[in-house]
């Protein structure tokens, strides 16, 4: 189905894969304008590439004649400049801005609108800007570096600085002039095309409080009468609570350790799931805390010779290099976990030859120290995760758990999860009301409960083929 036909899908099909909405121009002129109908809103910063707002842009606009080949609409672009030729006579420069001077082409030329800058034909020198447009052959423009006379007349060019601008919200508006029969199109950036695949998944959180205060909340309902201020509370707390243990909000980044052996805490960071590097082929390898072995002291203060602390000028604790991390980063892990060396750190290593004549002898060593994929630990003072020396440079992988109000496009809720996310807003709002009966409140929160229950066994994804394959392996006899 590429039209929405009125159902929950809103986008064509081009739209959701391609992230393109393309518009057919039958009449010529400028202020052409296209409305964007993604479920993403456009980020507009400016038309201007010289300007850095344009990469605040989360889109570009596109021109054609055919709807084949597509040409970047810009402040550079060949479609929106055009070439005319200047009077003989050429245009001066007074006091110092020539203002409201009319400038005559030999040529007529319906492209020129107001707004243009007047450039040399190599557009490397700046003229002035057209005013208003008298007819196709005369203009009205301010002048500000003379344009030369000669007896031929002058090739000038003429760009358009911001070719298409976005007033309202997701209209966007051409400035610049375009031919009857063309074709524009909105292209969303690659990262917001992206961000946009898989959303039907999820139910934005605006949208479940709207519904909430439409099914819930009124004369007659469950709920007599709610602040919206209340439910967005409650429903973003709830949101809060269900990342924990309940929601896919589980994130995960690809970062190097540096030289100090770190790497900084996400900014979203709530809890870690897992560290692991990966080697050679891709795989991961936990990697595990040293909570027994060593530690990140929060304050490391210097001592005099009597062992008191010393203070600055500001009557704080002057703070000394942590001895103890010192130490860790520089230590041989071998010496700690009795590993192999890691000539060969891929997946592949258990064909190794190096455990044939080894098989059976490490039995009972202790796990946290008995392994060769390294240590860490969290280091509160500095805000990042420190690591044992032998993962310096190494490729990490962290998966953490956020709380799900980070960012905008975070606060959506899986639909698996929106009944008991409903749940939850009821049980919250009812009670903290003084006025609602105990025995409902308990009602509602067995509700809250079971629902939730649901939600986490809906989540997990257990599939029957999963199970069997499990299954299939019990089979097997251990010797």
């Amino acid at each position: 189905m590429s039209i929405p036909n009125g159902g929950l899908i809103t986008e064509t099909n081009r739209q959701y894969y391609a992230g393109a909405q393309q518009k057919y121009i039958t009449t010529a002129g400028a202020g052409q304008t296209i409305i964007s109908t993604f479920d993403t809103p456009l980020v507009f910063g400016s038309s201007d590439v010289s300007n850095n707002n344009y990469l605040l842009n989360s889109f570009k606009i596109f021109t054609s004649l055919n709807a084949l080949t597509w040409t970047e609409l810009t402040s550079d672009s060949a479609v929106s400049t055009t070439t005319i030729t200047a009077p003989v006579g050429g245009l001066a420069v007074l006091n110092p801005v020539a203002t409201n001077q009319n400038m005559v082409i030999l040529v007529a030329n319906v492209a020129v609108v107001p707004g243009m800058l007047i450039k040399n034909s190599t557009g490397t020198i700046t003229y002035g800007t057209v005013i208003s447009v008298t007819n196709s052959t005369t203009f009205v423009v301010n002048i500000t570096t003379a344009i030369p006379a000669l007896v031929a007349g002058v090739a000038l060019s003429l760009n358009s600085p911001s070719p298409w601008a976005m007033l309202t919200p997701n209209v966007i508006t051409i400035t610049s002039y375009l031919n009857a029969n063309t074709y524009i199109k909105i292209q969303l950036n690659d990262s917001v095309i992206d961000q946009n695949h898989g959303s039907y998944e999820y139910t934005r959180l605006t949208d479940v409080i709207d519904n909430f205060l439409i099914a819930y909340v009124g004369a007659g309902k469950l709920i007599s009468s709610a602040k919206r201020t209340d439910v967005i509370f409650h429903a973003k707390r709830g949101l809060q609570e269900f990342s924990y243990d309940t929601l896919k909000s589980t994130r995960s980044q690809e970062l190097s350790v540096n030289s100090a052996l770190n790497i900084i805490i996400p900014q979203d960071y709530v809890n870690y799931v897992r560290l692991s590097w990966t080697d050679g082929l891709g795989v991961q390898h936990t990697i595990y805390p040293a909570n027994e072995l060593t530690t990140n002291p929060f304050d490391s203060p210097v001592q005099d010779n009597l062992g008191t602390p010393t203070q600055d000028s500001q009557d704080s604790n002057v703070q000394g290099t942590s001895q103890t991390e010192a130490a860790w980063a520089g230590n041989d892990p071998r010496r700690i976990s009795g590993a192999f060396t890691r000539d060969n750190i891929d997946a592949s290593l258990l064909i190794n030859d190096q455990y044939d004549g080894l098989l059976g002898q490490r039995y009972g060593l202790e796990p946290q120290t008995s392994q060769k994929n390294g240590w860490f630990t969290i280091n509160e003072r500095e805000g990042v995760f420190s690591f044992s020396s032998e993962l310096k440079n190494q490729i990490i992988i962290l998966e953490y758990i956020s709380d799900g109000n980070a960012y905008d496009l975070d606060m959506r809720i899986p639909k698996m999860a929106e009944d008991a996310l409903y749940s939850h807003i009821i049980h919250a709002i009812l009670a903290t009301n003084v006025n609602v009966q105990e025995y409902i409140v308990r009602r509602f929160k067995q509700e809250r409960s079971a629902k939730l229950r649901n939600a986490k066994i809906r989540l997990s994804n257990i599939k029957l083929d999963q199970i069997i394959q499990v299954m299939r392996g019990k089979s097997k006899w251990i010797k």
